[in-house]
């Protein structure tokens, strides 16, 4: 099987060999006799994921298994703060909730946003000038059963070099903050598991004392493995969760173990090789010939560069995505073709919907998606979360209903007085 291309003036021929696209270009054999391929790292986080469900996991979390789906009481209202474009709004929103307010500074992500959810009341601005009541009073003040949201994690995250002074670090204060203004029943916020060891523990205990601070003395964190949830790529991610009710903290059982964590092939391959579709945000970095060639000769987890070899770096065939980012337009090379992958397969590695649309430049939507949290993963969280919601809801109504008795008793031992 082949595939006609054409490059300034000339056509070339892509063979496809058990759906494996081979290169554009000739190897140079001295390259194959020394091209290693290197192994995927799956379990960076394993040690201290292992440590939280163990030794040092809290008396308030608890395992729950999703299958099947609870269904709501009723409708479970949430705020999403440092929303981003709305990984985990899109996630909680199918799993059943409503979102009705969110936050976020960057105009071209909050733009995203408000496209994808226009009936959520978005607050475009610094989230230090965030005020909650005032803003929901807008809508009705409605319930508010839920507070999620991720705090920006450059100074947490061990991708590049942590500073513990970076302001960015304790904008987690004013998570708490609005989380003390609602008196949500939950809380939910997500970070990346380098939070758990900055300064040493210091940071987690912070956030740990905060939260008792408010009330929300029952609180929990855990680091669950995107890929363990159906998403194709390998992100684990710190999710702490609290509650005000002396309730434990629900957190999925995976879906799936490592040797069924989907494939990257699996979510991406039915899209074009060489042709954008821009209207779902199918476009890639144009590539000259000489470049492609370049590109043809970098093997699977290696780089196309020395310096920034977490740029260029192509995806392994056969296995799930390694974590996306955007890079400073460094994506991910695809694992099969002479190309980055596009932003659209970006979104598909982060499980959004081809129905979700971003805003703004090509470099912009990818930056957008790599910032992101996976929907699917929050949509786990979420459906986690719904039995337990709809626990206080029937306590609620059983107080309420036992509060009618004890006043009808009372009209009934005065009647009997007089």
């Amino acid at each position: 099987m082949y595939t006609i291309c054409h490059y300034n003036g000339y056509r070339a021929f892509i063979f496809q060999v058990m759906d494996l696209q081979l290169s554009l270009f000739p190897d140079d054999p001295k390259d194959n006799s020394t091209r290693k391929q290197k192994k995927a790292k799956l379990g960076r986080y394993q040690r201290i994921q292992r440590e939280l469900a163990t030794t040092k996991r809290d008396p308030y979390q608890v395992q729950v298994d999703i299958n099947p789906v609870s269904q709501p009481l009723q409708t479970y209202n949430f705020i999403d703060l440092f929303s981003g474009v709305g990984g985990i709004t899109q996630g909680f929103w199918q799993a059943g909730f409503n979102p009705v307010a969110s936050v976020e500074i960057n105009p071209i992500a909050s733009a995203t946003h408000q496209r994808n959810f226009p009936n959520c009341h978005h607050f475009c601005g610094d989230v230090n000038d965030f005020n909650p009541h005032q803003w929901l009073s807008k809508i009705g003040s409605p319930s508010v059963h839920l507070v999620v949201g991720g705090p920006p994690c450059q100074g947490f995250s061990v991708a590049g070099k942590r500073d513990p002074n970076d302001p960015r670090n304790h904008l987690f204060q004013e998570f708490i903050r609005i989380v003390a203004e609602v008196r949500p029943w939950y809380v939910v916020m997500e970070n990346v598991p380098g939070i758990l060891t900055l300064k040493k523990g210091t940071i987690k205990q912070a956030i740990f004392a905060a939260f008792e601070a408010i009330g929300y003395t029952n609180i929990s964190v855990a680091i669950l493995e995107s890929a363990a949830y159906g998403v194709p790529q390998i992100r684990p991610r710190a999710i702490f969760i609290a509650n005000r009710f002396g309730m434990k903290n629900p957190y999925p059982y995976p879906q799936l173990v490592p040797e069924e964590y989907q494939t990257i092939e699996s979510a991406i391959s039915d899209l074009p090789a060489y042709q954008p579709i821009p209207s779902i945000n199918h476009e890639w970095t144009r590539h000259s010939p000489e470049y492609m060639e370049r590109i043809s000769k970098v093997p699977p987890g290696g780089s196309l560069y020395q310096t920034y070899v977490d740029a260029f770096k192509r995806q392994y065939p056969g296995k799930s995505s390694m974590t996306i980012k955007e890079n400073h337009g460094g994506t991910h090379i695809h694992p099969h073709l002479n190309r980055v992958i596009s932003a659209r397969e970006m979104a598909r590695l982060q499980t959004f919907p081809d129905s979700f649309i971003f805003e703004g430049t090509m470099k912009k939507a990818m930056w957008q998606i790599g910032n992101a949290v996976p929907p699917r993963l929050a949509e786990c969280i979420g459906y986690g979360l719904i039995p337990y919601l709809n626990r206080i809801v029937t306590e609620a109504e059983n107080e309420a209903e036992n509060i009618v008795v004890s006043e009808k008793q009372l009209t009934y031992v005065q009647l009997m007085l007089h």
